[in-house]
């Protein structure tokens, strides 16, 4: 487990660009002036240890310094003990809809995006909770297990795309199937599952399930993503849309959102449903129903011990600005009897 205690100072790596095009301008000058001064056979003739090579060398070295330097500055730390601590939080699962209807720009920039921003937020608002990731389409495959590592939470949620589960459809039943035997904890009752969906083409008996899981102590929330007037879906390649999809009858295919679907699992559940067109709407409603949730008290395991680290990067970039200051343009001597490129043979010829 890694942290970086100084995140803001990463800004200073926008100077990297800055030192290229110093440099290329810096250089553009040099030849510029050179040529106003004498033709290149008499510069060969008047510096002729001068190496084309170094220079770059050179920016290189300072570069990778510089980097060095913001590194240190934002002084990464490294945990280096484990301990168990008692932590009062809920159980929560977010089941994620990752159907090609989800790719639908009816809500900018796409219904699946918006589901990731929401599910971002009300990971950011969360205390001590654990979390957990289920991703669906045709079927529903566990994602990321019960944890209380939101950056790995975030990590996982941004990998989620519209590919990565073959089998299309809008499988929520197995989604609710596969949340009742998520949580790891048999005594908590304190139990949350969102399903973050458009809600069409709905499979399974979805009303039984739901029914099942609220006797199971599971509390559903359902958001529903996209508009009711609907889009197309799009198909891309390489993230530039090519074509829209289009039934059998060549016309082009307009996904909707269904509320009605997550109304009903939510209302079969004890639930509620939350529209989430709207991020700051949904993320003041989810914080009002979690606080309104009982807390149950449950054991974790954390880093409490962190090492910094930042004196190797210090380190590694005060060694390559002193290396800087000894690395001359001219040509290396021992480089330079190596003949690398033949070139006695070339001027006897």
């Amino acid at each position: 487990m890694y942290v970086l205690e100084e995140k803001i100072y990463f800004w200073l790596l926008l100077a990297l660009p800055v030192v290229v095009l110093l440099f290329l301008f810096l250089l553009f000058w040099k030849k510029r002036t050179q040529k106003k001064f004498a033709n290149s056979d008499l510069l060969k003739y008047l510096s002729p240890n001068r190496s084309t090579f170094k220079p770059v060398l050179k920016l290189i070295i300072i570069l990778l310094a510089i980097s060095s330097l913001v590194v240190a500055l934002v002084n990464p730390k490294i945990g280096t003990k484990m301990e168990t601590v008692k932590r009062e939080g809920v159980d929560i699962v977010f089941a994620i809809d990752v159907s090609k209807s989800m790719e639908a720009e009816d809500i900018a920039p796409s219904r699946l995006e918006k589901s990731k921003q929401l599910v971002t937020q009300i990971l950011n608002n969360l205390g001590s909770d654990r979390v957990g990731i289920i991703a669906y389409a045709g079927s529903a495959f566990p994602q990321l297990p019960i944890t209380t590592d939101y950056a790995a939470a975030k990590m996982f949620l941004q990998s989620l795309n519209t590919d990565m589960i073959s089998s299309q459809g809008t499988a929520i039943s197995d989604a609710l199937e596969l949340a009742t035997t998520y949580y790891d904890n048999e005594d908590q009752t304190n139990r949350v599952l969102f399903i973050i969906s458009d809600g069409e083409d709905h499979e399974g008996n979805i009303e039984g399930i739901a029914e099942e899981a609220a006797e199971a102590g599971i509390k559903i929330i359902t958001i529903g993503v996209g508009t009711e007037k609907g889009g197309p879906i799009p198909i891309k390649r390489n993230g530039i849309i090519q074509n829209y999809k289009k039934d059998n009858a060549g016309e082009t295919v307009i996904t909707k959102l269904n509320p009605e679907t997550l109304q009903q699992i939510a209302s079969e559940a004890n639930g509620e449903y939350i529209p989430g067109n709207i991020t700051a709407e949904v993320t003041d409603e989810v914080q009002e129903v979690l606080q309104n949730i009982e807390k149950t008290e449950f054991e974790a395991k954390q880093f409490a011990d962190f090492e910094s680290h930042f004196q190797w990067f210090l380190g590694l970039g005060l060694l390559l600005l002193f290396l800087d200051l000894f690395l001359l343009e001219r040509s290396t001597a021992w480089i330079k009897k190596l003949n690398l490129f033949n070139e006695r043979k070339k001027k006897e010829d």
